[in-house]
């Protein structure tokens, strides 16, 4: 549950951009009344929030059901992301730790690195590189290629600061978020996916 749209935003585990822990969000806007829209249905009051840490920004939905002041948050965007339950406890672990170290790149792209290579092993690859069974991925149509290329690019994104590479030792930033959203993407596309359509087949058979 989220606090009340205040000067500050309690509730809020996460920052959904750096990821880190309890952050401090500083009201920047506030609509003070109820936003119009040309279609039925409730309206609520917005506010923009500014993490302290980051400096990006989120904004809170006001609960529609409340006075206009102050009330209670029912929302926020972006929101903090959650992993499907149906992908496997250790690549979701460290999905989630990728996400939750997104403000120190490095150690996001190592977590999204190692959630590639706990993905691999739940299906069956655990002999050889993580660059080998990545190809043989592809050989068993298990990654189309394109999955495999990002694979790579996030594999080698793991291995600068993992390695201490002499000429780009470093991520940045963006390549950290591109190497998260991708693992989180492709632990979807293996686990989550397939799951949705196993049980639509079910669903549909028994019918």
């Amino acid at each position: 549950m989220f606090g009340r749209i205040l000067d500050a935003l309690e509730g809020v585990a996460r920052c959904p951009h750096c990821g880190v822990a309890n952050p401090q969000l500083v009201r920047m806007y506030g609509s003070g009344q109820r936003f119009g829209r040309a279609t039925q249905g409730p309206t609520s009051i917005w506010a923009l929030y500014r993490c302290t840490s980051c400096g990006d920004g989120v904004s809170a939905k006001g609960d529609p059901t409340e006075a206009v002041a102050n009330p209670n948050v029912v929302a926020i965007f972006p929101d903090i992301r959650s992993i499907d339950d149906a992908v496997p406890e250790i690549p979701k672990r460290f999905l989630r730790q990728a996400y939750e170290t997104l403000g120190s790149p490095d150690a996001a792209a190592v977590m999204a690195g190692s959630a590639v290579d706990a993905m691999l092993k739940e299906l069956g690859y655990t002999e050889g590189s993580v660059y080998a069974r990545i190809d043989q991925a592809v050989n068993d149509n298990t990654l189309t290629q394109a999955m495999a290329d990002w694979a790579h690019w996030v594999r080698l994104g793991a291995n600068r600061p993992r390695h201490a590479d002499k000429d780009a030792p470093h991520i940045s930033a963006e390549e950290a978020a591109q190497a998260v959203e991708f693992a989180d993407a492709l632990a979807y596309f293996l686990f989550a996916l397939t799951e949705k359509i196993r049980r639509g087949i079910e669903k549909a058979a028994k019918k």
